[in-house]
């Protein structure tokens, strides 16, 4: 009869030691994981250096995952590069152009993510212009080289508009404005007040913010409202501002910001022809103008006064 071999009292294989059948216990300080505990009365098994050692070999312990889909992975009507060249690029939205732009993410996710990110954080197409160089690399994926693609391209906006002043939009109403700004003004999380600058034709050749936040006299300055008008000597300036609670009926406060406005343009020789006040829905804006609110005294017959078209039609 060939060798038995009988297990001990414990139920030990002769050669195990007894403290394979204990809890192996590893310390997730040490390994930076999850702290493996196993109990196996077979010698094949234990844990080593926190990974679950089974039958000669090793398995990993858990990490956490995260999914992310990157452009590649998306189907091409919806990646901006293929929309653009299908499409064109009128179709594309705000995003979508920044994205092509951009060229690739950051560690958050894909560049359309990173589009929006940036485009959030400064409160639509007119903060992301004002930021500088530093400010946009605050934002994790924006580097030196990204922020400076980004600022070259406004520049490259605004230096289109001044070669070709037949393209400049002209208003003729309040709705011409609305139809303007509304898009983007709309987006915004939080109050802010553009500027827009106007030649002796009406036509917009620029515009710029002048302040984010809640609206009111005491803060604003009006000095700031007029610092770009001043500069670049334009005949006549329009006041747009959000109410991101999407009622834009005008408070108080409007009313006092818009007289003091008017009144320094009168000093200045710059024409304050409106103050609009955007928020959502149809039609979705005011015209103080229209509505006699701050222009009382002003003598300025604006956008919608009786030398211009006025109404909301053209």
């Amino acid at each position: 009869m060939g060798y038995q071999h009988r297990p001990s009292a414990l139920g030990r294989a002769p050669g195990h030691d007894r403290r394979a059948k204990s809890r192996c216990y590893t310390s997730a300080a040490f390994r930076g994981g999850l702290s493996c505990r196993t109990r196996d009365t077979t010698p094949a098994s234990c844990c080593v250096g926190g990974r679950a050692r089974v039958g000669g070999g090793t398995i990993a312990a858990p990490r956490p995952v995260e999914y992310r889909i990157g452009l590649k992975e998306l189907p091409e009507s919806v990646r901006p590069r293929e929309r653009l060249k299908f499409a064109g690029a009128g179709h594309l939205s705000n995003a979508e152009l920044l994205a092509i732009i951009l060229r690739t993410g950051g560690g958050s996710g894909n560049v359309l993510d990173l589009a929006n990110q940036l485009i959030a954080r400064f409160n639509g197409l007119g903060g992301l212009n004002d930021a500088s160089i530093q400010d946009l690399r605050q934002l994790d994926g924006i580097g030196e080289v990204k922020a400076i693609e980004i600022k070259a391209a406004f520049e490259l906006g605004r230096r289109l508009v001044s070669l070709n002043p037949g393209d400049r939009p002209q208003v003729r109403s309040p709705l011409d404005i609305a139809n303007l700004v509304k898009a983007e003004m709309r987006a915004l999380g939080q109050e802010h007040l553009k500027v827009l600058l106007l030649n002796t034709k009406n036509q917009v050749v620029g515009a710029h913010d002048a302040y984010r936040g809640s609206l009111n006299t005491a803060v604003v300055r009006i000095g700031e409202v007029f610092r770009e008008a001043v500069r670049q000597n334009s005949a006549a300036i329009v006041v747009v501002h959000n109410h991101p609670s999407g009622d834009p009926t005008p408070s108080p406060q409007d009313v006092d910001l818009t007289r003091e406005v008017v009144a320094a343009g009168a000093l200045l020789d710059i024409a304050v022809l409106d103050h609009l006040i955007i928020g959502t829905g149809e039609p979705g804006w005011i015209s103080l103008k229209e509505r006699g609110l701050g222009f009382e005294r002003s003598g300025q017959d604006g956008l919608g006064g009786p030398n211009g078209l006025g109404g909301r039609g053209r």
